[in-house]
């Protein structure tokens, strides 16, 4: 028989001192860029943790502000309110009183007109749920079928926003059924009226003659 010569492993080739340089290189620059992009998330870090930070305070000035501008618009009326006051019991008849309480409620509205605040028409409108509030219902015949009668309580919007509903009283007119079954009552004759009872005694009374 005839032996088979055994195979002599294959001798791996060594790399060459070129590739060596370039894994060396693309391991260099890809810490370089791990180094590049660590540092940047880091400096994101620190901007995100002071924007927490700063952003409340930067709110709760705003919120200082605006009401300081408000207080600020107000200080005026507060001040013709004084001197109406003041001038009340001087006043020589009551008309310049209420002029001058009429002069301070326009003020008042010009002022909420500014910061976008508006009163809600309801006098002699149709009525709306999303705008009214009803309170009382009147039955006036000469009045359209739910027109608001009366206003209880002026109603106000905030940049087209209802911030309260105005209070009124609504026209509701009686249904027709309810005065047809009205109407019969009212008209009965005054025989249908009389009981049989009523009746049977008068002739038993003339009878009796």
């Amino acid at each position: 028989m005839k032996y088979k010569k055994s195979e002599k492993p294959k001798k791996h080739s060594k790399p060459k001192r070129n590739d060596l340089d370039k894994l060396r290189q693309q391991i260099d620059n890809l810490q370089k860029e791990k180094d590049e992009l660590f540092g940047k998330l880091q400096r994101v870090s620190a901007d995100y943790a002071n924007f927490q930070k700063r952003v409340p305070k930067q709110i709760a000035d705003t919120i200082c502000y605006e009401r300081e501008k408000i207080i600020k618009t107000l200080l005026p009326v507060l001040d013709n309110f004084e001197h109406t006051l003041q001038n009340a019991h001087s006043a020589e008849n009551v008309d310049v009183l209420i002029k001058g309480v009429q002069i301070i409620y326009d003020q008042m509205l010009d002022i909420l007109k500014s910061h976008g605040v508006e009163q809600i028409k309801a006098l002699g409108e149709k009525f709306e749920p999303a705008l009214h509030q009803a309170i009382m219902q009147q039955a006036k015949p000469e009045q359209e079928e739910n027109i608001v009668l009366e206003e209880f309580q002026k109603g106000y919007k905030l940049n087209g926003r209802v911030i309260r509903p105005t209070k009124v009283i609504v026209n509701k007119l009686p249904s027709e059924e309810t005065t047809q079954q009205q109407v019969p009552a009212e008209e009965k004759p005054q025989q249908e009226k009389d009981s049989p009872e009523q009746t049977t005694d008068e002739s038993q009374t003339s009878d009796a003659e």
